[in-house]
């Protein structure tokens, strides 16, 4: 969700009405500092007393109105001309001179929460839209949570063992805004290294102030014991993303002043200190100007870390380029924690989908769908290998076509080394295999350097559908080969409901570092609100 509920906006203008002009003003000059000086924010609260499993759930209910979220732009510069798509991928691709296309072995698939889904804990109802779909694979569990809702799945079998609940389940007895506020655009990630879950979501109650809540678990067993935090930010915490670095939890935001934009903030929490459930975890952030939003912190993949002392990578859309940002955080000295950046890696020339806006289409309705173009998707997924390379890999929506009139959306994908020195992009192509339009995607990696590209597929022919591309290490570069059908979806979005994602999300096995699991929102029936989500998890072939 890159957009709060319609009633907590109004209730944040409410706020901004009632501020004394010099805390307004204070507030404002916070959002203006200079990006290279560290602010300094202790957690609000924290205990590690909760076990999950030992608590009866809060109940989703079913008769909650059902509200659609408002979308918060960020700052984004298009080419200014239609841009003839260089990158490309016009046709399908089968097989090549060395390699057979990327064949894949299918694992499970199921419903995750949505429309007519049922777990232990009772019925889920839809009440919010889009669903903000996210989930992440562990040791043994499959942990989704979409809007202010979460299950989770026994990942050998797909079964939902606890939930759907609501997500501040998490936070009973915690007290606070983070135990009575349940306002969802959660995070799911998994410590691959502590092997522990990393669950966040934000509260943003009436009159303020806002708090980022963060559940870190003890064990790896998803409905066991956590050690939770708050930290607590005066303006509005927008569209948090995570990612697990050795050194921190990397988080970023949007931040609105209520309903201003103020910039990207970028936050280090000291992971060390959450996962050994300290009294006191410390955050370190840097707040950037408004020139700048939809930042992506580099999340760690795979079993072999960075060089101590490595920078967390950050990301965001440019024109024509990515910006990357280096955050170097010092726990001992933080005057000598640095932020340096943005450095433009050029790209092949784009022009966004939809201009950024809304445009897709889909069969049966003249509804057409928002492409969220605007914005990098998340995850900003890293690796490093054996020989020692390391890579990103990242998508966002663009336009390809001919003309302005004639064209559609697709999938805009990048690898990017040489990380510690010049970053550069080592292979990127806009999978557009025929006229049908892709975005909403993530994209990682395996062990192998094997690609899997996850995404939303819509037509005016054809109702939105799941669907995912795969790349063989060794094809030849800028190319993705197989796509493989998830969920057609027998459902158009209608009404006047615009929304779809606002992002979905792909995870690699911890086990096995080679099984992908990809979950996001599709529709079984037309309508409004009524939305369904699907998990699916495949290995491409030869990695074992």
């Amino acid at each position: 969700m890159n957009a709060i509920k319609v009633q907590l906006l109004m209730s944040a203008v409410v706020l901004a009405s009632g501020l004394p002009a010099l805390a307004a003003a204070q507030e404002n000059a916070q959002m203006a500092a200079s990006p290279h000086k560290v602010e300094i924010i202790e957690s609000s609260h924290h205990d590690h007393s909760f076990v999950l499993r030992d608590t009866v759930g809060k109940a989703v209910d079913p008769h909650y109105r059902k509200e659609a979220k408002e979308k918060r732009r960020v700052p984004y510069v298009d080419s200014p001309n239609f841009e003839t798509d260089a990158a490309a991928q016009l046709s399908h691709v089968s097989s090549n001179s060395k390699n057979l296309a990327a064949p894949t072995s299918a694992g499970l698939g199921f419903d995750g929460m949505g429309q007519g889904f049922s777990g232990p804990s009772g019925v889920f109802a839809v009440q919010s839209a889009p669903p903000d779909t996210t989930g992440a694979v562990g040791a043994s569990q499959f942990v989704q949570w979409v809007n202010s809702s979460l299950t989770v799945f026994n990942k050998a079998t797909g079964a939902a063992t606890y939930g759907p609940v609501k997500g501040n389940t998490l936070f009973s007895g915690f007290g606070g805004a983070c135990e009575t506020s349940n306002d969802g655009d959660p995070v799911v990630q998994y410590d691959k290294i502590a092997n522990r879950w990393v669950l966040m979501q934000f509260a943003v109650p009436s009159g303020g102030p806002y708090f980022q809540c963060i559940a870190v678990s003890k064990t790896s067993d998803a409905t066991g014991g956590y050690n939770r935090y708050a930290f607590q930010y005066s303006g509005f915490n927008d569209y948090p993303k995570a990612g697990v670095w050795p050194d921190a939890y990397y988080v970023t935001y949007n931040m609105f002043v209520p309903n201003t934009f103020g910039g990207a903030k970028v936050c280090a929490m000291d992971r060390a200190a959450m996962v050994a459930g300290a009294a006191t975890a410390t955050q370190q952030c840097f707040q950037l100007s408004t020139s700048y939003g939809g930042l992506l912190p580099a999340d760690l993949d795979g079993t072999i870390l960075p060089a101590a002392g490595s920078p967390n990578y950050m990301l965001n859309l440019g024109t024509n380029s990515l910006n990357m940002w280096k955050f170097h955080v010092d726990w001992v000295s933080p005057g000598n924690s640095t932020l340096t950046g943005p450095s433009a890696i050029p790209v092949t020339a784009f022009n966004a989908a939809c201009a950024g806006g809304t445009c897709i289409p889909q069969a049966g309705t003249s509804r057409t769908l928002d492409s969220l173009a605007d914005r990098a998707m998340y995850r900003l997924a890293y690796r490093k290998f054996a020989d020692g390379h390391e890579a990103l890999v990242v998508n966002h929506a663009v336009k390809v076509g001919s003309n302005r009139k004639t064209s559609y959306s697709a999938t805009r994908w990048y690898e990017i080394r040489n990380l510690s020195g010049t970053p550069m992009v080592y292979q990127q192509s806009t999978y557009a295999p025929d006229n049908t339009s892709r975005w909403m995607g993530s994209v990682a990696m395996d062990k192998m350097g094997n690609i899997a590209l996850g995404y939303s597929a819509s037509s005016s022919a054809i109702k939105p559908a799941l669907r995912f591309a795969t790349r063989l290490a060794a094809d030849p570069v800028n190319t993705l080969s197989n796509e493989t059908l998830i969920m057609q979806g027998t459902g158009s979005q209608t009404g006047t409901l615009s929304r779809w994602g606002d992002y979905s999300h792909m995870s690699v096995d911890p086990v096995d570092d080679c099984t992908f699991w990809y979950t996001s929102e599709y529709l079984k029936a037309d309508g409004t609100f009524n939305w369904s989500t699907r998990v699916t998890s495949f290995k491409i072939n030869g990695c074992q």
